[in-house]
C-alpha cells in the first residue's frame, strides 16, 4: 500500500516573501493592507513608472525604488492606485538615497498616501538587491509548481493503488483523511453515516448529532463547498442521477463561512490550498462509486461469466451448440424454442433521467443524435454496469431470462430466449417498456431470430449494426429497430467504409462539400427531404416561391444535376445519408 501521507507546500504569499532573506534585508515595515497578507503571488515585477502597471496580470509583487515620484506625495499616491487597480497582490518600496541611509521625506509622502491603497504596502528603508528577490520568489514559485505536480502524481497513485487492491469504502475514507490531514465521513442520502475517519480528533465529537447538522448543508452535484449550514467540501457518490451519498471533509469549509471559531467540526483554514483539497475529495468521490460497482461484481460473478461466455460464441470457431446451451443453462438462461440477439445502444444522459427507453432520446429531433457522446471511459463503464444491473432486476421480476454482458463501449449484447418464435414481438415489446429501464437513454436493435443458440450469437453483429444505425436517426419512435425498419440507412452504415461508396457519394456532392458552401448543403437536405415540391420546401423555409425557385436553380447550377430528375435526386439522397452516417 502507498503511504498516504505526503508533503505539500501551499502557495507563496505576500507573508512568505516578507520572509524571505533577500527583502528582509531591506527592514519591511507593513504601512497598509494587512489583511491582504495572506494572498497569493503569481510572480515577482520590477517597475518604476506608473505607466507600467498595464504590463500587470494580476497577483503580482511590486518591486520599486520610488524615483520617479518619491519627491512628490500626489505622484506617489496616483502610482500606488494605479498599480493596485492593475491586481498587484503588494507594492514594496525601497526608499534610500545615494548613502544607502533612509529618505525620510519620502518615506514621509509614502505613509500620507498609504490611505489610498488597499493591498499591502511595504516600506523599505535599507537597500535592497531586487534581483536577488526576484530569484528567490520564482524559486519559491517554481517549487511549488513543482510540489503541486508531485501531489498530483502521488494522489493518482494512491487511488490507483486502492483500485488494484479491490480496497472497501473504509480503505478508501481513510486514505481520503490521511490525503487531506483532515477527518472524512461518508454519508448516504439519509445522511447516515456509512463510514468515517477522524484521524486524530475525537470520533464522537466528529459525530455527535451527524444527521442533525448534515441536514442542513446543502447538497451539490459536483466538488464544492455546501450551501447553506456549515458549508463543507463535499463531492457526490454514485451515478448521475442516482445519488449513493456523498464525502464530506467536515473541516474544510471556505474562508468567508462566517462560522464562529471554536465550533467543530470546521475551522477555517486559511493556508489551505483547497485546489488540492478538491482534486483528492473528487477522486475519492470517484473510487467510492468505484468500488460500489465492484463490489456489485464481487457479489455478482454471474456477470463476468456471461460476458465471458458471449464472447466465446462470437468466436471464429465457438462452442458447439450442446456445450453453449449446457453452459448457458448453468449460467441461468433458460432453453428455449428460438433466441433473439439484441443490442442496446446507450447515450450519455441516461439513469435517473426522465428519457423512457428505446425511442425517446432523438424524438421530435430533426437531425441525427449523437450515441454515447462522451469521452470519459469510466462513465460509460458505470452506465453499462447500471443498465446490466437493471436489466438483471427486469428479468427476475418477469421470470424471463436474458443472457447480456458488455459488447464495447456504449453497447450491451443481449441474447433473449423465446418459447416459440410467434411470441418474438411480444418479448421485444416487453423488453422495450420495462420499468427498470425507463431511466436510461437508448436504442434497441435486433438480430434475426435463430433456433440456436450459436447462431443467435452470431447475429450480434447485426443487431449492433442496427443499434448503431437506429441511434443516428432524427426523429425515433419505434421500441426497437431491425434492419427492415433502418432500410437504405442501414445498408449504407453497413457499406460506410468501402472506398467505392465514398467515391460515388463525393462524387455527387463534391461541389456543396466545399468550404463555404454549409448553406448550399443544407438548401440540398430540404430540398430531398420535402421530395422537390417546392410549395411545401417555400413553407418550411419561409420564403417566398420566387426566391426560393432562384436559391434551387443556383444549387443546380452548383452540383451540375437536374434536380427535377428522379434519378438525380435518388442519386444525391444516397450520397447525403452516406455523408452523414460517415460524418465527414
Amino acid at each position: 500500500m502507498i503511504p498516504a501521507s505526503f508533503p505539500f507546500q501551499r502557495p507563496l504569499t505576500v507573508r512568505d516573501a516578507l520572509g524571505l532573506d533577500a527583502l528582509r534585508a531591506g527592514s519591511p515595515e507593513v504601512l497598509a493592507g494587512e489583511a491582504g497578507l495572506d494572498a497569493p503571488v503569481r510572480w515577482v515585477h520590477i517597475a518604476e513608472e506608473a505607466e507600467a502597471s498595464s504590463l500587470l496580470e494580476g497577483g503580482e509583487l511590486v518591486l520599486t525604488t520610488g524615483l520617479a515620484f518619491r519627491h512628490s506625495a500626489d505622484l506617489t499616491r496616483t502610482f500606488l492606485e494605479r498599480y493596485q487597480a492593475a491586481g498587484a497582490a503588494a507594492v514594496a518600496v525601497e526608499l534610500v538615497d545615494d548613502d544607502g541611509a533612509p529618505d525620510t521625506r519620502a518615506a514621509a509622502h509614502l505613509r500620507a498616501a498609504a490611505g489610498a491603497v488597499g493591498c499591502p504596502l511595504i516600506l523599505l528603508t535599507r537597500r535592497v538587491r531586487f534581483v536577488q528577490v526576484t530569484e528567490e520568489a520564482h524559486r519559491a514559485l517554481m517549487d511549488h509548481q513543482v510540489r503541486r505536480l508531485e501531489r498530483a502524481r502521488h494522489v493518482h497513485e494512491v487511488f490507483t493503488a486502492l483500485s488494484l487492491e479491490n480496497a472497501g469504502e473504509k480503505g478508501i475514507v481513510d486514505a481520503t483523511a490521511a490525503l487531506l490531514g483532515s477527518p472524512v465521513v461518508f454519508e448516504d442520502p439519509a445522511h447516515l453515516v456509512l463510514s468515517y475517519s477522524a484521524r486524530d480528533r475525537d470520533p464522537a465529537r466528529l459525530l455527535d448529532g451527524w444527521a442533525e447538522r448534515s441536514r442542513f448543508v446543502g447538497y451539490r452535484n459536483q466538488t464544492e463547498f455546501g450551501t447553506g449550514g456549515d458549508r463543507w467540501l463535499q463531492t457526490p457518490v454514485g451515478l448521475t442521477g442516482q445519488r449513493w451519498g456523498r464525502l464530506v471533509a467536515p473541516e474544510l469549509v471556505p474562508e468567508d463561512s462566517g462560522r464562529p471559531d471554536g465550533d467543530f467540526p470546521g475551522r477555517d483554514v486559511p493556508d489551505r490550498d483547497f485546489a488540492d483539497a478538491f482534486q483528492v475529495l473528487e477522486r475519492a468521490g470517484q473510487a467510492l462509486t468505484m468500488a460500489r460497482m465492484a463490489g456489485r461484481d464481487r457479489r455478482e460473478v454471474l456477470f463476468q461469466a456471461r460476458s465471458g461466455l458471449i464472447q466465446d460464441l462470437r468466436q471464429a470457431t465457438p462452442p458447439d451448440e450442446q456445450e453453449a446451451l449446457a453452459r448457458a443453462t448453468a449460467l441461468g438462461l433458460s432453453r428455449g424454442a428460438a433466441y433473439v440477439p439484441l443490442v442496446a445502444r446507450l447515450e450519455a444522459g441516461g439513469t435517473g433521467g426522465t428519457s423512457t427507453g428505446p425511442g425517446a432520446a432523438g424524438a421530435g429531433s430533426s437531425g441525427p443524435a449523437s450515441p454515447v457522446d462522451t469521452p470519459d471511459a469510466t462513465e460509460v463503464q458505470l452506465r453499462e454496469r447500471a443498465f446490466l444491473d437493471a436489466l438483471q432486476a427486469w428479468a427476475q421480476s418477469t421470470r424471463q431470462s436474458a443472457l447480456a454482458s458488455s459488447l464495447h463501449a456504449g453497447s450491451v449484447a443481449i441474447l433473449l430466449p423465446l418459447a416459440a418464435l410467434e411470441l418474438e414481438d411480444s418479448a421485444l415489446h416487453r423488453l422495450a417498456a420495462a420499468p427498470q429501464l425507463a431511466g436510461f437513454r437508448w436504442t434497441l436493435g435486433a438480430g434475426p431470430a435463430e433456433r440456436s443458440l450459436v447462431a443467435a450469437a452470431r447475429g450480434l453483429d447485426a443487431a449492433d449494426q442496427v443499434a448503431e444505425t437506429a441511434a443516428t436517426l432524427g426523429s425515433r419512435h419505434l421500441p426497437f429497430y431491425r434492419f427492415a425498419d433502418i432500410r437504405l440507412r442501414g445498408l449504407l452504415a453497413l457499406l460506410s467504409d468501402d472506398s467505392r461508396v465514398k467515391a460515388f457519394a463525393q462524387a455527387e456532392l463534391g461541389p456543396v462539400l466545399d468550404t463555404g458552401q454549409a448553406h448550399a448543403l443544407q438548401l440540398l437536405r430540404d430540398y430531398l427531404a420535402h421530395s422537390g415540391n417546392m410549395t411545401s420546401l417555400a413553407k418550411a423555409r419561409n420564403v417566398s416561391r420566387q426566391a426560393l425557385y432562384a436559391h434551387v436553380k443556383s444549387l443546380q447550377s452548383l452540383l451540375g444535376l437536374p434536380l427535377e430528375d428522379p434519378e438525380s435526386r435518388a442519386s444525391l439522397t444516397v450520397a447525403l445519408l452516406w455523408h452523414d452516417l460517415s460524418g465527414s
